[in-house]
């Protein structure tokens, strides 16, 4: 895992520019975002967002199963009712099938 008080290397900062392209309302899982930069994985891309990820919409990475990140739950599921983020009914995860971004336009 990265140092905290280490700069973003070229693929942390790929990671931090495509998590801030991630419109309001829409998700990608850890998996999605290392797929869509068809660069190293899923705990790759959480090491990155657990060293630098407090200066980007954060609560728009989460978990394959729409589970929001370990710890930050409370914090994101304010952020997803205030983006009308789509829920599972009666659930507090994301429905992925309905709010997953795949990197296009909106």
């Amino acid at each position: 895992m990265p140092r905290r008080d280490s700069h973003p290397d070229e693929y942390a900062e790929q990671v931090l520019d495509l998590v801030d392209r991630i419109p309001p309302g829409r998700v990608m899982s850890y998996g999605d975002v290392a797929e869509y930069l068809a660069a190293d994985g899923p705990r790759q891309v959480g090491a990155v967002m657990a060293a630098w990820g407090g200066g980007v919409a954060w609560w728009r990475v989460i978990r394959a199963d729409g589970s929001p990140p370990p710890g930050l739950e409370v914090q994101a599921l304010h952020h997803y009712a205030a983006e009308a983020t789509p829920m599972r009914t009666g659930s507090p995860r994301v429905d992925m099938r309905r709010a997953r971004w795949d990197g296009g336009a909106g």
